[in-house]
Protein backbone atom coordinates (compact mmCIF):
# COMPACT_ATOMS: atom_id res chain seq x y z
CA UNK A 1 0.00 0.00 0.00
CA UNK A 2 1.23 3.20 -1.14
CA UNK A 3 2.37 5.99 1.86
CA UNK A 4 -0.49 8.32 0.10
CA UNK A 5 -3.65 5.53 0.76
CA UNK A 6 -2.98 6.48 4.50
CA UNK A 7 -2.21 10.19 4.32
CA UNK A 8 -5.40 11.67 6.42
CA UNK A 9 -7.66 14.19 4.37
CA UNK A 10 -5.80 18.11 4.45
CA UNK A 11 -6.94 20.30 6.56
CA UNK A 12 -9.38 23.06 5.34
CA UNK A 13 -7.64 26.02 3.78
CA UNK A 14 -8.81 29.68 4.65
CA UNK A 15 -10.98 30.47 1.95
CA UNK A 16 -13.01 27.03 2.19
CA UNK A 17 -13.60 28.06 6.12
CA UNK A 18 -14.63 31.61 4.95
CA UNK A 19 -17.15 30.28 2.47
CA UNK A 20 -18.21 27.77 4.77
CA UNK A 21 -19.41 30.09 7.32
CA UNK A 22 -20.89 32.12 4.10
CA UNK A 23 -23.12 28.46 3.61
CA UNK A 24 -23.93 28.74 7.29
CA UNK A 25 -25.51 32.41 6.41
CA UNK A 26 -27.35 30.83 3.19
CA UNK A 27 -28.57 28.08 4.85
CA UNK A 28 -29.92 30.54 7.51
CA UNK A 29 -31.54 32.50 5.36
CA UNK A 30 -33.09 29.61 3.86
CA UNK A 31 -34.37 28.38 6.82
CA UNK A 32 -36.02 31.51 7.44
CA UNK A 33 -37.95 32.42 4.21
CA UNK A 34 -38.71 29.33 3.60
CA UNK A 35 -40.49 29.09 7.51
CA UNK A 36 -41.97 32.56 7.30
CA UNK A 37 -43.52 31.65 3.47
CA UNK A 38 -45.26 28.55 5.29
CA UNK A 39 -46.77 30.78 8.12
CA UNK A 40 -47.46 34.18 6.79
CA UNK A 41 -50.76 32.83 4.86
CA UNK A 42 -52.83 31.51 7.50
CA UNK A 43 -50.68 31.87 11.25
CA UNK A 44 -47.85 34.74 10.65
CA UNK A 45 -47.43 34.46 14.44
CA UNK A 46 -46.20 30.55 13.96
CA UNK A 47 -42.72 32.16 11.85
CA UNK A 48 -39.94 31.50 13.59
CA UNK A 49 -38.35 34.83 14.87
CA UNK A 50 -41.99 35.83 16.19
CA UNK A 51 -42.79 32.54 18.00
CA UNK A 52 -38.82 32.39 19.85
CA UNK A 53 -39.85 36.71 19.59
CA UNK A 54 -43.12 36.05 21.45
CA UNK A 55 -41.83 33.51 23.67
CA UNK A 56 -38.72 35.74 24.95
CA UNK A 57 -41.25 38.31 25.88
CA UNK A 58 -43.70 36.06 27.52
CA UNK A 59 -40.48 34.92 30.04
CA UNK A 60 -37.99 38.06 30.50
CA UNK A 61 -38.46 39.58 34.00
CA UNK A 62 -40.40 42.68 34.15
CA UNK A 63 -37.62 44.67 34.74
CA UNK A 64 -36.52 44.02 31.25
CA UNK A 65 -39.71 44.66 29.99
CA UNK A 66 -39.58 47.79 31.39
CA UNK A 67 -36.12 48.73 30.03
CA UNK A 68 -36.85 47.67 26.97
CA UNK A 69 -39.38 50.54 27.11
CA UNK A 70 -37.74 52.60 28.07
CA UNK A 71 -34.60 52.27 25.72
CA UNK A 72 -36.31 51.54 22.61
CA UNK A 73 -39.93 52.64 23.27
CA UNK A 74 -42.28 51.73 20.18
CA UNK A 75 -39.23 50.36 18.88
CA UNK A 76 -38.62 47.92 21.18
CA UNK A 77 -40.34 45.05 19.32
CA UNK A 78 -38.14 45.94 16.24
CA UNK A 79 -34.99 46.07 18.48
CA UNK A 80 -35.96 42.29 19.98
CA UNK A 81 -36.34 40.60 15.96
CA UNK A 82 -33.54 42.26 14.79
CA UNK A 83 -31.50 40.82 17.87
CA UNK A 84 -32.91 37.30 17.34
CA UNK A 85 -31.90 37.60 13.55
CA UNK A 86 -28.66 38.85 14.50
CA UNK A 87 -27.91 36.34 16.93
CA UNK A 88 -29.21 33.33 14.40
CA UNK A 89 -26.84 34.79 11.66
CA UNK A 90 -23.98 34.40 14.03
CA UNK A 91 -25.09 31.06 15.03
CA UNK A 92 -25.35 29.87 11.40
CA UNK A 93 -21.97 31.06 10.60
CA UNK A 94 -20.68 28.80 13.27
CA UNK A 95 -22.93 25.80 12.09
CA UNK A 96 -21.35 26.53 8.45
CA UNK A 97 -18.06 26.75 9.96
CA UNK A 98 -18.76 23.17 11.88
CA UNK A 99 -19.78 21.76 9.28
CA UNK A 100 -17.20 21.47 6.65
CA UNK A 101 -15.43 18.97 8.89
CA UNK A 102 -18.61 17.35 10.61
CA UNK A 103 -21.25 18.05 7.76
CA UNK A 104 -23.78 15.57 9.59
CA UNK A 105 -23.35 17.71 12.94
CA UNK A 106 -23.79 20.93 11.21
CA UNK A 107 -27.03 20.23 9.49
CA UNK A 108 -28.07 18.30 12.70
CA UNK A 109 -27.74 22.30 14.80
CA UNK A 110 -29.76 23.40 12.08
CA UNK A 111 -32.68 21.22 12.63
CA UNK A 112 -32.26 21.86 16.57
CA UNK A 113 -32.94 25.16 15.82
CA UNK A 114 -35.61 24.85 13.97
CA UNK A 115 -36.75 22.62 16.67
CA UNK A 116 -37.04 25.56 19.57
CA UNK A 117 -39.04 27.65 16.72
CA UNK A 118 -41.79 24.85 16.57
CA UNK A 119 -41.48 24.55 20.24
CA UNK A 120 -41.83 28.16 20.85
CA UNK A 121 -44.70 28.56 18.80
CA UNK A 122 -46.83 25.66 20.23
CA UNK A 123 -45.89 27.39 23.60
CA UNK A 124 -47.59 30.61 22.54
CA UNK A 125 -50.83 31.62 24.05
CA UNK A 126 -52.44 31.74 20.64
CA UNK A 127 -51.35 28.29 19.50
CA UNK A 128 -53.44 26.23 17.41
CA UNK A 129 -52.25 23.00 17.31
CA UNK A 130 -49.70 20.80 16.25
CA UNK A 131 -49.74 22.77 12.59
CA UNK A 132 -48.02 25.64 14.19
CA UNK A 133 -44.84 23.65 14.41
CA UNK A 134 -44.93 23.03 10.51
CA UNK A 135 -43.58 26.05 9.35
CA UNK A 136 -40.26 25.71 11.60
CA UNK A 137 -39.64 22.60 10.98
CA UNK A 138 -39.86 22.94 7.04
CA UNK A 139 -37.78 25.93 7.58
CA UNK A 140 -35.05 23.74 9.72
CA UNK A 141 -35.16 21.01 6.64
CA UNK A 142 -34.61 23.45 4.20
CA UNK A 143 -31.68 25.32 6.32
CA UNK A 144 -30.37 21.81 6.74
CA UNK A 145 -30.38 20.57 3.13
CA UNK A 146 -28.41 23.58 2.08
CA UNK A 147 -26.23 23.60 4.27
CA UNK A 148 -24.99 20.08 3.70
CA UNK A 149 -25.34 20.25 0.33
CA UNK A 150 -22.67 23.37 0.01
CA UNK A 151 -20.39 22.18 2.78
CA UNK A 152 -19.84 18.95 0.79
CA UNK A 153 -18.75 21.01 -2.38
CA UNK A 154 -16.20 22.68 0.06
CA UNK A 155 -14.77 19.21 1.73
CA UNK A 156 -10.90 19.05 0.57
CA UNK A 157 -10.34 15.96 -1.39
CA UNK A 158 -8.01 12.85 -0.70
CA UNK A 159 -4.98 12.69 -2.75
CA UNK A 160 -5.57 10.17 -5.44
CA UNK A 161 -3.43 6.54 -5.36
CA UNK A 162 -1.36 5.94 -8.58
CA UNK A 163 -2.68 3.90 -11.08
CA UNK A 164 -2.24 0.22 -11.55
CA UNK A 165 1.31 -0.89 -13.59
CA UNK A 166 2.09 3.68 -12.77
CA UNK A 167 5.69 3.73 -11.85
CA UNK A 168 6.30 6.08 -8.43
CA UNK A 169 7.28 9.45 -9.13
CA UNK A 170 10.54 9.22 -7.17
CA UNK A 171 11.36 6.12 -9.36
CA UNK A 172 11.20 7.91 -12.78
CA UNK A 173 14.45 9.62 -12.46
CA UNK A 174 16.81 7.18 -14.61
CA UNK A 175 17.73 5.08 -11.42
CA UNK A 176 19.83 7.44 -9.27
CA UNK A 177 18.02 8.47 -5.94
CA UNK A 178 18.57 9.57 -2.89
CA UNK A 179 16.62 10.96 0.21
CA UNK A 180 16.58 14.12 -0.89
CA UNK A 181 14.89 13.42 -4.60
CA UNK A 182 12.68 10.88 -3.12
CA UNK A 183 11.21 13.53 -0.42
CA UNK A 184 10.59 16.36 -3.35
CA UNK A 185 8.80 13.55 -5.38
CA UNK A 186 6.46 12.61 -2.93
CA UNK A 187 5.43 16.25 -1.94
CA UNK A 188 4.98 16.78 -5.71
CA UNK A 189 2.63 13.52 -6.18
CA UNK A 190 0.88 15.04 -2.98
CA UNK A 191 0.02 18.44 -4.53
CA UNK A 192 -0.81 17.53 -7.98
CA UNK A 193 -2.04 13.80 -8.29
CA UNK A 194 -5.40 14.62 -7.62
CA UNK A 195 -5.58 17.49 -10.20
CA UNK A 196 -6.38 14.80 -12.54
CA UNK A 197 -8.83 16.16 -14.30
CA UNK A 198 -8.68 19.38 -14.04
CA UNK A 199 -6.74 22.56 -14.75
CA UNK A 200 -3.74 22.73 -12.84
CA UNK A 201 -4.81 26.40 -11.06
CA UNK A 202 -8.13 24.81 -8.92
CA UNK A 203 -7.93 24.27 -5.66
CA UNK A 204 -8.38 21.29 -3.96
CA UNK A 205 -12.57 21.61 -3.58
CA UNK A 206 -14.96 21.73 -5.92
CA UNK A 207 -15.34 25.47 -6.57
CA UNK A 208 -17.93 25.56 -9.61
CA UNK A 209 -19.88 23.13 -7.75
CA UNK A 210 -20.15 25.26 -4.59
CA UNK A 211 -21.19 28.38 -6.98
CA UNK A 212 -23.92 26.69 -8.34
CA UNK A 213 -25.20 25.06 -5.20
CA UNK A 214 -24.69 28.67 -3.31
CA UNK A 215 -26.66 30.75 -6.53
CA UNK A 216 -29.29 27.50 -6.15
CA UNK A 217 -29.46 28.30 -2.52
CA UNK A 218 -30.11 31.91 -2.85
CA UNK A 219 -32.16 31.45 -5.57
CA UNK A 220 -34.43 29.76 -3.15
CA UNK A 221 -34.23 32.33 -0.57
CA UNK A 222 -35.33 35.02 -2.83
CA UNK A 223 -38.36 32.83 -4.08
CA UNK A 224 -39.37 31.83 -0.98
CA UNK A 225 -38.89 35.69 0.46
CA UNK A 226 -40.95 36.46 -2.75
CA UNK A 227 -43.94 33.84 -2.36
CA UNK A 228 -43.97 35.23 1.38
CA UNK A 229 -44.41 38.95 0.42
CA UNK A 230 -47.15 37.70 -2.35
CA UNK A 231 -49.05 35.55 0.04
CA UNK A 232 -48.97 38.83 3.12
CA UNK A 233 -49.69 41.08 0.77
CA UNK A 234 -52.86 38.59 -0.37
CA UNK A 235 -53.17 38.23 3.57
CA UNK A 236 -53.35 41.56 4.45
CA UNK A 237 -55.43 42.62 1.18
CA UNK A 238 -58.15 40.94 2.57
CA UNK A 239 -57.79 42.89 5.82
CA UNK A 240 -57.52 45.97 4.40
CA UNK A 241 -60.54 45.81 2.04
CA UNK A 242 -62.62 44.53 5.00
CA UNK A 243 -61.77 47.55 6.36
CA UNK A 244 -61.80 50.08 4.24
CA UNK A 245 -65.62 48.45 3.39
CA UNK A 246 -66.87 49.90 7.43
CA UNK A 247 -68.99 52.49 7.33
CA UNK A 248 -69.43 53.40 11.03
CA UNK A 249 -72.88 54.25 11.77
CA UNK A 250 -73.91 57.46 13.46
CA UNK A 251 -73.81 57.21 16.56
CA UNK A 252 -77.15 57.19 18.98
CA UNK A 253 -75.35 59.33 21.59
CA UNK A 254 -72.38 61.87 20.24
CA UNK A 255 -69.88 63.29 22.56
CA UNK A 256 -70.30 66.77 23.07
CA UNK A 257 -68.30 69.79 21.23
CA UNK A 258 -64.86 70.01 22.52
CA UNK A 259 -64.78 73.54 24.60
CA UNK A 260 -63.10 76.04 22.57
CA UNK A 261 -61.45 77.19 26.21
CA UNK A 262 -60.31 73.34 26.33
CA UNK A 263 -57.72 73.89 23.71
CA UNK A 264 -55.12 76.38 24.62
CA UNK A 265 -53.11 77.71 21.80
CA UNK A 266 -49.53 77.32 22.55
CA UNK A 267 -46.92 76.03 20.90
CA UNK A 268 -45.29 73.07 21.92
CA UNK A 269 -48.09 71.80 24.44
CA UNK A 270 -49.70 68.19 23.73
CA UNK A 271 -52.93 68.88 20.79
CA UNK A 272 -56.32 68.10 23.03
CA UNK A 273 -57.56 64.87 20.86
CA UNK A 274 -54.34 63.07 19.86
CA UNK A 275 -54.06 62.14 16.55
CA UNK A 276 -54.00 58.41 15.81
CA UNK A 277 -50.65 58.09 13.97
CA UNK A 278 -49.17 59.97 16.77
CA UNK A 279 -51.70 57.75 19.46
CA UNK A 280 -49.05 56.12 21.90
CA UNK A 281 -48.48 51.81 21.31
CA UNK A 282 -47.85 49.20 24.07
CA UNK A 283 -48.67 45.43 23.53
CA UNK A 284 -46.71 42.64 23.00
CA UNK A 285 -47.74 41.84 19.44
CA UNK A 286 -44.70 41.56 17.00
CA UNK A 287 -46.98 41.11 13.96
CA UNK A 288 -49.86 43.16 14.29
CA UNK A 289 -52.86 41.37 13.55
CA UNK A 290 -54.96 41.99 10.75
CA UNK A 291 -58.59 40.59 11.35
CA UNK A 292 -60.48 40.31 8.70
CA UNK A 293 -63.79 42.15 9.73
CA UNK A 294 -66.18 39.90 7.63
CA UNK A 295 -64.98 36.91 9.37
CA UNK A 296 -64.54 37.64 12.80
CA UNK A 297 -66.41 37.03 15.61
CA UNK A 298 -67.18 37.97 19.22
CA UNK A 299 -67.94 35.11 22.12
CA UNK A 300 -68.98 36.02 25.29
CA UNK A 301 -69.89 33.63 28.01
CA UNK A 302 -68.69 32.53 31.59
CA UNK A 303 -70.10 32.83 35.30
CA UNK A 304 -73.39 34.00 35.44
CA UNK A 305 -73.91 34.99 31.49
CA UNK A 306 -77.50 33.54 31.36
CA UNK A 307 -77.42 33.83 27.63
CA UNK A 308 -74.27 33.64 25.96
CA UNK A 309 -73.47 35.26 22.60
CA UNK A 310 -71.60 34.73 19.81
CA UNK A 311 -71.83 38.09 17.76
CA UNK A 312 -70.56 39.05 13.99
CA UNK A 313 -68.93 42.62 13.51
CA UNK A 314 -72.27 43.91 11.81
CA UNK A 315 -74.32 42.36 14.88
CA UNK A 316 -71.75 44.61 16.83
CA UNK A 317 -72.46 47.59 14.81
CA UNK A 318 -76.09 47.46 14.93
CA UNK A 319 -76.51 47.36 18.52
CA UNK A 320 -76.17 51.32 18.63
CA UNK A 321 -73.17 53.19 19.19
CA UNK A 322 -72.16 55.91 21.50
CA UNK A 323 -69.36 58.73 21.47
CA UNK A 324 -66.57 59.78 24.23
CA UNK A 325 -63.63 61.40 24.41
CA UNK A 326 -61.79 58.84 26.93
CA UNK A 327 -57.73 59.92 27.85
CA UNK A 328 -55.78 56.04 27.87
CA UNK A 329 -52.67 55.93 30.06
CA UNK A 330 -50.19 52.96 29.73
CA UNK A 331 -49.54 51.71 33.02
CA UNK A 332 -45.70 51.53 31.80
CA UNK A 333 -45.31 55.68 31.38
CA UNK A 334 -42.62 56.43 34.05
CA UNK A 335 -43.60 60.33 35.11
CA UNK A 336 -43.88 62.52 32.45
CA UNK A 337 -43.63 59.88 29.75
CA UNK A 338 -45.40 60.01 26.25
CA UNK A 339 -47.59 56.62 26.82
CA UNK A 340 -50.79 58.49 27.40
CA UNK A 341 -53.18 60.30 24.86
CA UNK A 342 -56.58 61.76 23.94
CA UNK A 343 -58.69 60.26 21.45
CA UNK A 344 -62.75 59.92 20.53
CA UNK A 345 -63.99 56.80 20.79
CA UNK A 346 -67.12 55.51 19.20
CA UNK A 347 -68.37 52.22 20.27
CA UNK A 348 -71.14 49.89 22.01
CA UNK A 349 -71.77 50.40 25.51
CA UNK A 350 -70.44 47.58 27.53
CA UNK A 351 -72.19 47.43 30.31
CA UNK A 352 -75.41 46.81 28.19
CA UNK A 353 -73.92 44.41 25.96
CA UNK A 354 -73.41 42.09 29.44
CA UNK A 355 -76.47 43.19 30.59
CA UNK A 356 -78.43 41.56 27.64
CA UNK A 357 -76.14 38.26 28.35
CA UNK A 358 -77.91 38.06 31.73
CA UNK A 359 -74.35 39.66 33.73
CA UNK A 360 -75.42 41.30 36.99
CA UNK A 361 -72.39 43.15 38.59
CA UNK A 362 -71.28 41.73 42.31
CA UNK A 363 -72.60 44.71 43.83
CA UNK A 364 -76.44 43.27 42.86
CA UNK A 365 -75.61 40.02 43.41
CA UNK A 366 -73.29 38.65 40.42
CA UNK A 367 -71.25 35.60 40.55
CA UNK A 368 -68.29 36.86 38.69
CA UNK A 369 -66.25 39.91 39.72
CA UNK A 370 -63.72 39.94 36.76
CA UNK A 371 -64.04 40.46 32.79
CA UNK A 372 -61.50 38.16 30.82
CA UNK A 373 -60.88 39.41 27.84
CA UNK A 374 -58.81 37.71 24.69
CA UNK A 375 -57.74 38.62 21.79
CA UNK A 376 -56.83 36.88 18.91
CA UNK A 377 -53.26 36.87 19.31
CA UNK A 378 -53.35 35.18 22.72
CA UNK A 379 -53.21 38.35 25.21
CA UNK A 380 -55.48 38.13 28.57
CA UNK A 381 -56.78 41.04 30.18
CA UNK A 382 -58.83 41.26 33.08
CA UNK A 383 -61.06 43.73 34.23
CA UNK A 384 -63.15 44.00 37.21
CA UNK A 385 -66.91 43.87 36.30
CA UNK A 386 -67.96 46.48 38.82
CA UNK A 387 -65.99 48.93 37.02
CA UNK A 388 -67.23 48.13 33.71
CA UNK A 389 -70.94 48.40 35.05
CA UNK A 390 -70.77 51.32 37.64
CA UNK A 391 -72.13 53.54 35.20
CA UNK A 392 -68.56 54.94 32.97
CA UNK A 393 -68.46 54.88 29.77
CA UNK A 394 -66.78 51.26 29.34
CA UNK A 395 -66.92 50.50 25.06
CA UNK A 396 -65.95 48.17 22.92
CA UNK A 397 -64.67 50.85 20.57
CA UNK A 398 -64.34 50.01 16.94
CA UNK A 399 -63.43 53.67 16.36
CA UNK A 400 -61.27 56.40 16.90
CA UNK A 401 -61.07 60.26 15.82
CA UNK A 402 -64.22 59.82 13.57
CA UNK A 403 -62.63 56.67 11.61
CA UNK A 404 -62.65 52.98 11.99
CA UNK A 405 -59.71 51.50 14.25
CA UNK A 406 -56.72 51.18 12.53
CA UNK A 407 -54.98 47.29 13.08
CA UNK A 408 -52.05 48.90 15.56
CA UNK A 409 -55.05 50.05 17.29
CA UNK A 410 -57.15 47.20 17.55
CA UNK A 411 -59.50 46.79 14.51
CA UNK A 412 -61.89 45.85 14.41
CA UNK A 413 -62.92 46.06 17.83
CA UNK A 414 -60.78 46.90 21.08
CA UNK A 415 -61.72 47.79 24.76
CA UNK A 416 -61.80 51.52 26.18
CA UNK A 417 -62.52 51.79 30.29
CA UNK A 418 -61.77 55.02 31.51
CA UNK A 419 -59.68 55.20 34.83
CA UNK A 420 -58.17 51.94 34.42
CA UNK A 421 -54.63 51.24 33.22
CA UNK A 422 -54.43 49.76 29.87
CA UNK A 423 -53.12 46.77 30.97
CA UNK A 424 -56.19 45.80 32.76
CA UNK A 425 -58.95 47.57 30.91
CA UNK A 426 -57.87 48.13 26.89
CA UNK A 427 -57.55 45.11 25.20
CA UNK A 428 -56.77 45.01 21.54
CA UNK A 429 -58.42 42.35 18.67
CA UNK A 430 -60.91 40.96 21.16
CA UNK A 431 -62.43 37.91 20.17
CA UNK A 432 -63.69 36.27 23.58
CA UNK A 433 -64.90 37.91 26.89
CA UNK A 434 -65.57 35.54 29.50
CA UNK A 435 -66.95 36.35 32.91
CA UNK A 436 -64.68 34.71 35.58
CA UNK A 437 -63.70 35.47 39.18
CA UNK A 438 -59.92 36.90 40.34
CA UNK A 439 -59.85 33.95 42.28
CA UNK A 440 -59.69 31.29 39.72
CA UNK A 441 -58.15 33.06 36.78
CA UNK A 442 -54.88 35.40 36.13
CA UNK A 443 -54.17 37.35 33.76
CA UNK A 444 -51.36 37.74 31.37
CA UNK A 445 -49.94 40.50 33.67
CA UNK A 446 -51.35 39.26 36.60
CA UNK A 447 -49.42 36.16 36.48
CA UNK A 448 -46.23 38.22 35.56
CA UNK A 449 -46.86 39.77 39.10
CA UNK A 450 -48.66 43.00 38.33
CA UNK A 451 -51.48 44.26 40.07
CA UNK A 452 -55.07 42.84 39.84
CA UNK A 453 -56.68 46.09 40.58
CA UNK A 454 -54.93 49.33 38.93
CA UNK A 455 -56.78 53.12 38.59
CA UNK A 456 -55.29 55.49 36.77
CA UNK A 457 -53.28 57.96 39.25
CA UNK A 458 -53.17 61.61 39.15
CA UNK A 459 -50.36 62.93 36.48
CA UNK A 460 -49.42 66.02 35.29
CA UNK A 461 -46.76 66.66 32.74
CA UNK A 462 -44.73 69.72 31.69
CA UNK A 463 -44.41 69.43 27.60
CA UNK A 464 -43.06 72.69 27.33
CA UNK A 465 -39.99 73.79 27.54
CA UNK A 466 -38.84 71.18 26.28
CA UNK A 467 -35.82 69.30 29.29
CA UNK A 468 -32.46 71.01 28.65
CA UNK A 469 -33.99 73.73 26.63
CA UNK A 470 -32.26 76.82 26.24
CA UNK A 471 -35.18 79.85 25.95
CA UNK A 472 -34.56 83.07 25.57
CA UNK A 473 -35.01 85.42 28.55
CA UNK A 474 -37.77 87.11 28.87
CA UNK A 475 -41.77 85.77 29.07
CA UNK A 476 -41.39 81.71 28.64
CA UNK A 477 -44.74 80.04 28.59
CA UNK A 478 -44.80 76.95 30.42
CA UNK A 479 -47.57 74.13 29.60
CA UNK A 480 -48.66 71.12 29.83
CA UNK A 481 -51.24 68.22 30.49
CA UNK A 482 -53.01 66.68 33.64
CA UNK A 483 -54.99 63.88 33.68
CA UNK A 484 -57.01 61.77 36.74
CA UNK A 485 -59.46 60.31 35.24
CA UNK A 486 -62.96 59.51 36.82
CA UNK A 487 -62.25 62.55 39.23
CA UNK A 488 -60.86 65.10 36.82
CA UNK A 489 -58.32 67.90 37.38
CA UNK A 490 -59.46 70.42 40.15
CA UNK A 491 -55.95 72.39 40.22
CA UNK A 492 -52.53 72.40 38.70
CA UNK A 493 -49.19 74.06 40.25
CA UNK A 494 -45.64 75.14 39.21
CA UNK A 495 -42.99 75.47 41.65
CA UNK A 496 -39.38 77.11 40.31
CA UNK A 497 -36.24 76.06 41.89
CA UNK A 498 -38.17 74.08 44.68
CA UNK A 499 -39.62 77.81 45.59
CA UNK A 500 -42.84 78.21 46.40
CA UNK A 501 -45.92 76.53 44.59
CA UNK A 502 -47.97 78.72 42.13
CA UNK A 503 -51.21 78.13 39.99
CA UNK A 504 -51.44 77.24 36.70
CA UNK A 505 -54.24 78.56 34.20
CA UNK A 506 -56.76 75.76 33.59
CA UNK A 507 -57.62 75.37 30.44
CA UNK A 508 -61.54 73.80 30.23
CA UNK A 509 -62.78 71.05 31.24
CA UNK A 510 -64.27 68.68 28.43
CA UNK A 511 -64.85 65.97 30.86
CA UNK A 512 -63.99 64.06 33.95
CA UNK A 513 -62.48 61.17 31.85
CA UNK A 514 -60.25 63.60 29.89
CA UNK A 515 -56.86 65.28 30.43
CA UNK A 516 -56.79 69.22 30.73
CA UNK A 517 -54.04 71.36 29.21
CA UNK A 518 -52.79 74.11 31.57
CA UNK A 519 -50.24 77.01 31.52
CA UNK A 520 -48.27 79.54 33.66
CA UNK A 521 -46.64 82.51 32.37
CA UNK A 522 -43.08 82.22 33.57
CA UNK A 523 -40.65 85.93 33.49
CA UNK A 524 -37.04 83.85 34.47
CA UNK A 525 -33.74 85.33 35.50
CA UNK A 526 -30.68 83.99 33.29
CA UNK A 527 -29.30 81.08 34.34
CA UNK A 528 -29.99 77.06 34.58
CA UNK A 529 -33.86 76.58 36.63
CA UNK A 530 -35.47 73.37 37.73
CA UNK A 531 -39.82 73.47 37.04
CA UNK A 532 -41.16 71.33 38.45
CA UNK A 533 -45.48 70.77 38.51
CA UNK A 534 -47.67 69.06 40.19
CA UNK A 535 -51.54 68.13 40.29
CA UNK A 536 -54.63 68.19 42.37
CA UNK A 537 -57.69 65.97 41.73
CA UNK A 538 -61.54 66.19 41.88
CA UNK A 539 -60.95 64.34 45.12
CA UNK A 540 -59.00 67.05 46.51
CA UNK A 541 -55.69 64.31 46.44
CA UNK A 542 -52.32 65.98 45.56
CA UNK A 543 -50.38 64.74 43.09
CA UNK A 544 -47.44 62.34 45.62
CA UNK A 545 -43.86 63.68 45.82
CA UNK A 546 -42.07 60.82 45.82
CA UNK A 547 -41.20 59.13 42.79
CA UNK A 548 -42.05 55.24 42.06
CA UNK A 549 -41.48 53.47 38.93
CA UNK A 550 -44.52 51.74 37.33
CA UNK A 551 -44.07 48.29 38.68
CA UNK A 552 -46.99 46.89 40.08
CA UNK A 553 -49.61 49.66 39.48
CA UNK A 554 -48.52 52.95 38.12
CA UNK A 555 -45.55 55.41 38.45
CA UNK A 556 -45.95 57.92 41.24
CA UNK A 557 -44.26 61.33 41.35
CA UNK A 558 -43.57 65.26 40.31
CA UNK A 559 -42.08 65.80 36.80
CA UNK A 560 -39.33 68.26 36.32
CA UNK A 561 -37.22 69.22 33.48
CA UNK A 562 -34.35 71.45 33.77
CA UNK A 563 -33.60 74.58 30.87
CA UNK A 564 -31.33 77.58 30.69
CA UNK A 565 -32.86 80.62 30.27
CA UNK A 566 -29.81 82.37 28.32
Amino acid sequence: MSEEDTDPAPRPGRIPRLLAAVAGLLSGAAALTVAHAAAVRERPTTSPVVAVGGAMIDRVPTAVKDWAIRAFGENDKAVLQLGIVAVLAVAAAVLGRAALTHRRAGAAGVLLFGAVGAWAALGRPDAAGPLDALPSLAGALAGALVLYVLTGRLAPRRAAAPGPGTAPAADSAAGATTSHTQTDARTHTQTHSGSRGRGADEPPWDRRGFVAAATAAAALSAGAGGLARTLGRARSGDAASAREAVTLPPPVSPARPVPRAARLPIPGVSPFITPVKDFYRVDTALVVPEVDATRWRLRIRGTGVTRPADLSFADLLGRGLIERDITLTCVSNEVGGPYVGNARWIGVPLAGLLAACGVRPPSRGGPADQLVARSVDGMTIGTPVEDVMDGRDALLAVGMNGEPLTFEHGFPVRMVVPGLYGYVSACKWIEELELTTFDAYDAYWVKRKWARRAPVGTQSRIDTPRPFSRPDAGPVMVAGVAWAQRRGIRRVEVSVDDGPWRDAVLAAEDSRDTWRQWSFAWRPEPGTHTLTVRATDGDGAVQPAERTRPFPDGARGRHSVVVTVV
